[in-house]
Order: C-alpha cells, then sequence, then structure tokens
C-alpha cells in the first residue's frame, strides 16, 4: 500500500473575512504548516489543493494542485487522486487546512478502518459526528469519483462515501477536528498549550 496526502485548502473563508484561511498564523505559522507538520509524516508524499496563485504556498515546497472543475471538496480530492495515481500511490489521505490539531495517527487508524471495507474507503469519526474530509481514498475510485462530481446534482462529500459504504475509523478527540473558522476560533486556538507561542 502507497498512500500520499492531500491538504485540502480551497475554502472561501467567508466567516474569515474572506482572507486566506492556510495562511492564517497560528502560534507564529500559517495554518498550513501546522496541518503539513502533522500529515507529512504519515504519507509518502503531499500535496496541496488549492485554487488561485500557486505561489502564495511556495515556502512549503509542496506541489499545488488545481481543480478540474471546482466543487467543494471532493474536487480536490478527485485532483489529488490524479496526482497520486500518477505517482504509483494506490490510496489518497486527505485533511482540511483549517485543522491544525489532527490526529498524529490519523492515516494508521483511517487504514486498519478501511481493511473490512469492499472499496477500500474510509472516514474519520469522533464524538458520534462524521468528518469526512479527513478520509482514505483508493485511487481505484477516481473514474468514479469523476462521474459522480460530473453527474450528482450536489457534489455532497458524505452522499458520496455513503454510496460506497465508507468505514468510520473513531477518534476519541472531537477537538482533533475541529475547524477554525472565525477570528475567535483561531484566538481560541491561540491559547491551546500544544500552540508555540
Amino acid at each position: 500500500m502507497r498512500i500520499f496526502g492531500i491538504i485540502l485548502a480551497g475554502g472561501t473563508a467567508r466567516r474569515m473575512g474572506g482572507a486566506d484561511k492556510a495562511l492564517m498564523l497560528l502560534g507564529g505559522l500559517p495554518l498550513v504548516d501546522h496541518v503539513i507538520e502533522r500529515l507529512k509524516p504519515q504519507v509518502e508524499g503531499l500535496a496541496i489543493s488549492a485554487n488561485g496563485a500557486p505561489d502564495r504556498f511556495a515556502q512549503t515546497g509542496l506541489p499545488v494542485l488545481a481543480d478540474g472543475v471546482s466543487r467543494g471538496p471532493l474536487s480536490g480530492v478527485l485532483s489529488g487522486l490524479d496526482w497520486a495515481a500518477a505517482l504509483g500511490a494506490s490510496h489518497l489521505a486527505s485533511a482540511a487546512v483549517d485543522t491544525p490539531f489532527l490526529p498524529c495517527d490519523l492515516v494508521p487508524r483511517l487504514c486498519l478502518a478501511a481493511e473490512g471495507q469492499a472499496d477500500g474507503l474510509a472516514i474519520a469519526r469522533a464524538g458520534g459526528r462524521d468528518h469526512p474530509t479527513f478520509g482514505l481514498w483508493p485511487v481505484a475510485l477516481r473514474g468514479v469519483l469523476r462521474d459522480y462530481l460530473d453527474e450528482a446534482p450536489s457534489a455532497r462529500v458524505l452522499g458520496f462515501v455513503d454510496m460506497h459504504a465508507a468505514a468510520r475509523a473513531d477518534f476519541d478527540d472531537p477537538e482533533a477536528f475541529a475547524n477554525l473558522n472565525t477570528p475567535q476560533d483561531l484566538a481560541m486556538a491561540q491559547r491551546r498549550p500544544e500552540v508555540r507561542p
């Protein structure tokens, strides 16, 4: 099994006043750097899914993948799957850019959950709530995903994963998947003990 990773950074951040959420600072570092720090050791290669000027992520040294047709997070997953497939990957792990406290064992636990699932697809769940942007996506599903994005009236992530009976990997800490959606969320996150001053 060869697993590559994608950081989904395509959101518009309306509740952050339209700022580029990936580059907002937490403990002196952009949010994208926090996610890289946690996800990169878990995968063979890592890229960022984002539209707009790719050079704004130049400091990361990572490939930046634009959506073919932008229909939300699944478009970023598809771009990641195409990229990973060209590199010989069997799977793609995804994570959202606004979740700097994601679990450091996200990918291994997604893999364990996916073992008993026919399509090999798994997403994270914590506190009884699904977190479908944190998933393990088999490269073999990219054609099916492309068709779904072309044909489905709504490109909901849960709609797709439920069509494929995705396994759920259960995590104990719901805060690990907390999205920093507002300035207040960011301010609260600054006070967490693991955030460097």
